[in-house]
């Protein structure tokens, strides 16, 4: 199989994992009980990276390093198009059309999706909810951004999506109106950088992460429809950094 394809693939299983109860070979993982997370390297054989991984996300952010990070170039487009639930998380999905520039490198935004509490902490500190804005490039190689959110004044832009979020695992809901992922993006875009994994199942690695510093808000209201609709946490706890750098 050409690299490509193999890395398209790790994108649409993340995306099935995000999207369905089962993943794309239809073995169950949850966040909780014999399925939770400190044994989805046992469910399956092609979950093995998940405990076997040196890379694994999410992390907690510290001990970083300065750096010279280019800065990320986003032109997203009003094209958030429609809403799931699917159990682990509400995930909004996006038309052709939004991309990431980062140095030379192109992504297109496929999809955000939100876990409640925050997955990566940010020097021991989870957030109540963040947002992981998942983009691939044309060869396939994933790229995502994380924001954290704080419970402060009501997120407008997410409020568009919010109002139509399924309160039970469903199909997907068209958006009356469309999401602009720019409207969820804090002011300032300086970021934190290291490599990491998807965080759900398969777990794949080879994932650039690009962590906002600075949070942005939603009500808490807004927090506790998305804690509710899933009924239990959905964060994987943090996972060693092995050798890994954190730039900054």
């Amino acid at each position: 199989m050409k690299k490509c394809s193999m890395k398209l693939s790790l994108l649409t299983a993340g995306m099935l994992a995000f999207g369905t109860c089962h993943a794309a070979d239809s073995v169950a993982w949850s966040y909780l009980g014999d399925e939770g997370p400190e044994n989805w390297g046992s469910l399956a054989s092609e979950y093995a990276t998940c405990k076997t991984g040196k890379n694994q996300s999410p992390v907690n952010i510290s001990n970083t390093i300065e750096g010279d990070l280019p800065s990320l170039e986003l032109d997203y487009k009003t094209g958030g198009k429609n809403v799931i639930n699917n159990g682990h998380t509400v995930q909004v999905n996006y038309v052709q059309g939004s991309t990431m520039q980062v140095g030379d490198k192109a992504f297109e935004l496929k999809q955000f999706h939100v876990h409640a509490p925050s997955e990566n902490a940010i020097n021991g500190k989870l957030y109540p909810m963040d947002a992981h804005f998942v983009h691939a490039d044309k060869d396939g190689n994933l790229a995502v951004i994380g924001v954290m959110f704080e419970i402060g004044e009501t997120n407008t832009e997410l409020e568009k999506a919010w109002t139509q979020m399924p309160s039970d695992p469903s199909g997907l809901v068209e958006l009356t109106t469309a999401v602009n992922a720019l409207s969820l993006m804090p002011e300032g875009h300086d970021y934190y950088r290291f490599n990491g994994s998807l965080t759900t199942p398969p777990r794949s690695e080879g994932v650039s992460w690009f962590v906002m510093k600075e949070p942005v808000t939603a009500s808490r209201e807004q927090i506790e429809k998305f804690s509710n609709a899933m009924e239990h946490p959905t964060n994987r706890p943090v996972q060693p950094i092995n050798a890994r750098v954190i730039v900054e």
